[in-house]
């Protein structure tokens, strides 16, 4: 049996050193929100970490994490410290065994001021669109 991973490590500076401190039981109280929403438990981990700086929150997963979850908690937190800018993180998507098409990552973009998505993508949903247009110039010849 294959063990599925979404894997990310990412800073959001929240301006201040008190936001941060505030941001950590923002995240408290979004992860009892989550509980009671039956979404599951491991969605990421939140510290400040001195390498990172005091204004940064380190956003990460554990053993695997939740890429949403990341998004509505930045959005979440633009909004509690009026944060401006564009703010963006990665993510991989592995597989503890070879298996067809377990494998790729995404990226998103948030527009934080207004709290809306500016772009993103999942290399999934890419290879399946360029397949799809290859085929259909291959077969229109």
């Amino acid at each position: 049996m294959a063990d599925f991973f979404t894997h990310f490590s990412c800073v959001l500076d929240v301006g201040t050193p008190d936001n941060a401190a505030r941001a950590l039981k923002l995240y408290q109280a979004f992860m009892e929100d989550a509980a009671h929403e039956e979404v599951p438990p491991d969605g990421f981990l939140l510290s400040i970490e001195p390498e990172h700086g005091a204004t940064r929150l380190w956003i990460r997963d554990d053993v695997t994490g939740d890429p949403q979850q990341v998004i509505l908690f930045v959005q979440r937190c633009a909004e509690a410290f009026g944060l401006t800018g564009r703010w963006g993180f990665q993510w991989a998507n592995a597989c503890s065994r070879p298996r067809v098409n377990a494998f790729g990552g995404g990226a998103h973009v948030l527009d934080l001021e207004t709290r809306e998505t500016i772009a993103w993508t999942d290399t999934n949903g890419w290879l399946v669109r360029t397949l799809a247009t290859s085929r259909a110039k291959r077969g229109g010849r």
